[in-house]
């Protein structure tokens, strides 16, 4: 049933998604569909600190709203504090994309009018409980995210214009960091992501780096690894078992600058990570690597959605997935070998021929 919503001025809408990257560049979608249903609304993204970048500049959004989990907001009381900051900017409605009980919290003691989510944790502190059916993995989270807007009279759009925001500073800064360290400016790179959240989406370091070798075997093309800080054992694995040169470019790549290398890549690979679908958002075709076979984890739920995109999945006959609790040596991602990532890779020769360049 649609909301009945003020008609007399301009809607103040908020969207809060706090989470990982990977999913908040995947809810952009969402703010590009509120604002052409709603052309003249106030429309905030609610979002953690370290996630400024990926919504600063979308040209959908009004105003961002950062939610510092790990310091100010940390407790209860900090919680309140933000909750009653937040019933001062009165908006009329708010659409919770990840469910939390801080979240729904908040958007209760804001006294916001209509407070559409998911019915998980707290799912009294909505007005409109949507059922959550996302573990069932049927459909992109992506397409999940617009069960939301139904109320408002929104329905899923036929494609998914992702936005990541490409700014002037960052590039310089990127430049920068490719002089220091050698990379050639004018010839084309594959940008290689050994890293993820979970062990249960990592595919041998060493077998990426086998890759890289056999990737420069038939193309001329330089090799840039990325990852967090921690993730730098990860590269360094990689780099070992390579005979190839690879750049190693983790914890050293704000997440601006890491949305203009990708733009600038050849190709993308990696494990199912947030670098997917910024790379998806920025027009450059990924070869992303699952593992496991649980329903609400697997590629038809988090594939990657870009143009020309592939995904490497092998069905290992587990009956129930146990994600990080595997009791099987992650046989799924053992089964992924070097040779079906690279048939993948070969799809891309037009590209992996072509010359690059950051400008």
């Amino acid at each position: 049933m649609q909301i009945s919503l003020p008609s007399d001025r301009p809607l103040r809408i908020l969207v809060t998604r706090t989470d990982r990257i990977g999913d908040l560049v995947l809810s952009t979608p969402v703010f590009s569909a509120l604002r052409e249903k709603f052309r003249k609304a106030w429309i905030a993204c609610l979002t953690f600190c370290e996630n400024r970048e990926i919504v600063e500049g979308n040209p959908c959004l009004d105003e961002i709203i950062l939610y510092d989990k790990k310091g100010s907001e940390k407790d209860f009381w900090g919680n309140f504090i933000f909750a009653r900051r937040l019933a001062g900017k009165h908006f009329d409605v708010v659409i919770h994309l990840h469910t939390t009980n801080r979240m729904h919290w908040s958007g209760w003691l804001a006294g916001i009018p209509v407070r559409i989510g998911y019915a998980r944790k707290c799912a009294w502190a909505l007005t409109d409980a949507i059922p959550d059916r996302k573990k069932e993995g049927t459909r992109h989270e992506a397409q999940y995210n617009f069960d939301l807007l139904k109320p408002l009279g929104i329905t899923e759009p036929e494609h998914f214009a992702m936005y990541f925001p490409l700014k002037e500073k960052a590039r310089e800064s990127l430049q920068e960091l490719l002089r220091h360290h050698g990379v050639s400016m004018q010839a084309p790179w594959v940008v290689l992501n050994p890293s993820a959240s979970c062990p249960s989406k990592i595919w041998s370091p060493e077998r990426f780096g086998h890759l890289a070798d056999k990737i420069a075997g038939k193309y001329k093309i330089a090799f840039i690894a990325i990852g967090a800080r921690k993730d730098r054992a990860l590269v360094e694995r990689m780099r070992k078992a390579a005979k190839v040169p690879i750049c190693d470019f983790s914890g050293k790549l704000s997440l601006g600058m890491l949305g203009v290398l990708l733009s600038s890549a050849a190709l993308v690979i990696s494990n199912d990570s947030g670098p997917v679908h910024i790379a998806n958002a920025v027009g450059v075709p990924v070869i992303s690597i699952f593992g496991r076979k649980q329903p609400g984890l697997s590629p038809t739920r988090w594939g990657p959605l870009g143009k020309d995109s592939r995904f490497v999945w092998k069905d290992v006959g587990c009956v129930t997935c146990l994600a990080h609790q595997c009791r099987l040596n992650f046989l799924c991602l053992d089964a992924i070998s070097v040779e079906d990532v690279f048939t993948e890779v070969e799809r891309f020769e037009s590209r992996l021929h072509g010359a690059v360049m950051v400008s």
